[in-house]
Parts: C-alpha cells; sequence; structure tokens
C-alpha cells in the first residue's frame, strides 16, 4: 500500500473540516503529527509523561475542531499551542528533568550518524550547561524557544501558536537565546569539542 503525502491527502483545515461531519476524518492528523509531538514533549518532559500529554493535547483539539480557523491550512501550530498549555501544567516535572540533565555527563555514546543529529539537538546531548540554561529561563521564552528550535515551527506558526503578536516572539527569542548563550559562556553547545 503506497501512502500519499500529506498535500495529496488534503490539507490539515479540510480534514478539520470533515471531521465536523465524519469524526473519523480526525484520526488522519493523529497520524500526521502524533510522532512529532511525541518527540517534542519527551525532549521536555520525558517519555514518561509524552505518551499521556500527546493523547490529551488530541483530545481537546478534537473537542475543539468546531473553532479551528479554517483559513489556516496548518494545523501543526494549533496543535503545538494546545500542547503547549498542556506541558506548562507540568512544569515541575520540566524543571526536575532539566535539573536531573545537568548532573548527567555530557559525553554519551552514540551509536549512529542519525543518532548523532538527533542527539545533537537535546538538551540531554548538549549536556548539564544547556539544561541548566533552559531551567533558568522563564516559562514563556523557554516555550517560544523550544517551538523554534525542537518544533521546528517558523516565528508566524510560533506567534500562532501561543495566540502572542510575532514581535512578542521575536523578542522571547531572541532574550531567551541570549540568556542561553550567556550562560554557556558565549560558546554554542551543539558543536562540541571535536
Amino acid at each position: 500500500m503506497i501512502t500519499q503525502p500529506a498535500a495529496v491527502r488534503g490539507a490539515d483545515a479540510e480534514l478539520i473540516n470533515a471531521s465536523w461531519t465524519e469524526p473519523e476524518a480526525f484520526a488522519d492528523l493523529f497520524d500526521r503529527y502524533s510522532a512529532m509531538l511525541y518527540r517534542y514533549v519527551s525532549r521536555r518532559l520525558g517519555p514518561e509523561p509524552a505518551e499521556d500529554i500527546v493523547g490529551e493535547t488530541f483530545l481537546v483539539a478534537f473537542s475543539r475542531r468546531k473553532s479551528y480557523d479554517l483559513s489556516f491550512p496548518d494545523a501543526r501550530p494549533w496543535l503545538f499551542g494546545i500542547l503547549t498549555k498542556l506541558i506548562s501544567r507540568h512544569h515541575r516535572t520540566e524543571a526536575a528533568r532539566y535539573r536531573a540533565l545537568q548532573r548527567v555527563a555530557a559525553d554519551r555514546d552514540v551509536e549512529s550518524p542519525a543518532d548523532r543529529v538527533a542527539a545533537g539537538v537535546s538538551a540531554q546531548a548538549a549536556g548539564p550547561g544547556l539544561a541548566s540554561a533552559l531551567a533558568a529561563l522563564p516559562a514563556k521564552d523557554r516555550d517560544v524557544l523550544l517551538l523554534i528550535a525542537w518544533g521546528d515551527l517558523t516565528y508566524e506558526e510560533a506567534a500562532r501558536a501561543l495566540g502572542i503578536p510575532i514581535g512578542t516572539v521575536r523578542s522571547r527569542l531572541n532574550r531567551g537565546r541570549r540568556k542561553v548563550r550567556a550562560a554557556l559562556g558565549d560558546t554554542n553547545p551543539l558543536l562540541g569539542e571535536e
């Protein structure tokens, strides 16, 4: 069986619209984005709560699907917005995770080049310094920074996800990056010692 790319199967807005009369159409959104959302939550909170939070994200999205603005064909920012609000309820878990990562040795064995790339963007691989810097950021700055860095959202998508102006995204991102760089001694933790 050949799977069609998302663009061929229809825009997210079309699926959401179709789900108003055919609720099972919403399952395609889950198939498209659940793995992406799971990876994002796992990086922030660890794998333990990730599955539950992703499931809750889709339950909330399904219950609110009639309020979705169908003029936006891509539902990722909407889903990340719901997810970010749910993550904020777990701020103690996130802070504890970063504190634990601070204590982890930075030199971890990586099995393959693909693992090295994945590890290179995680706080675990970047070491205790990055974990400490992320833990020290205000939650609003951290949300913007991680939506863009780990969620791979654009500035516009992050603004939509968080329900804030794009200028606020830019200032929070700038402030977050500046604080992380300063906490790391103005170095890039992803470059490592070669």
